[in-house]
């Protein structure tokens, strides 16, 4: 089981530094389905890349001794899990996305449940 967690840990955190780095050199056109933004937009996305790859490194620093980080994992899985959220507000505010951000609010909504269980598991033995 914490091997199993530490896999995940670490391809859930590599691929959020891959997909931040994109944001940071591609800016919005990284996104499936954008339209060219301006300036303020632009920069809004790269900004928020940064905490995106902060999220990522530090999924990485929670694979060495796993059982002793719980509560950053929770944390971390209850910020992604509001995340998705985030995106049922703007689906209902504004609509629905591109398919590919549907299905991703189904992962951000439906992955935490899989990380609080692994790391509650690995942390009680």
């Amino acid at each position: 089981m914490r091997k199993s967690l530490q896999v995940l840990l670490g391809l859930f955190g590599a691929t959020a530094i891959f997909i931040s780095l994109l944001h940071l050199v591609l800016g919005p056109a990284s996104i499936p389905g954008s339209v060219p933004v301006n300036a303020t937009m632009d920069s809004e996305d790269r900004f928020y890349a940064t905490l995106f790859l902060a999220f990522g490194a530090t999924l990485l620093w929670c694979i060495k001794d796993v059982e002793r980080k719980t509560k950053v994992v929770y944390f971390l899985m209850l910020t992604f899990f509001v995340g998705g959220l985030a995106r049922i507000v703007s689906i209902l505010v504004v609509g629905p996305p591109n398919n590919f951000f549907i299905a991703m609010t189904v992962l951000e909504l439906a992955l935490p449940f899989v990380y609080v269980y692994l790391q509650y598991r690995v942390s009680v033995t």
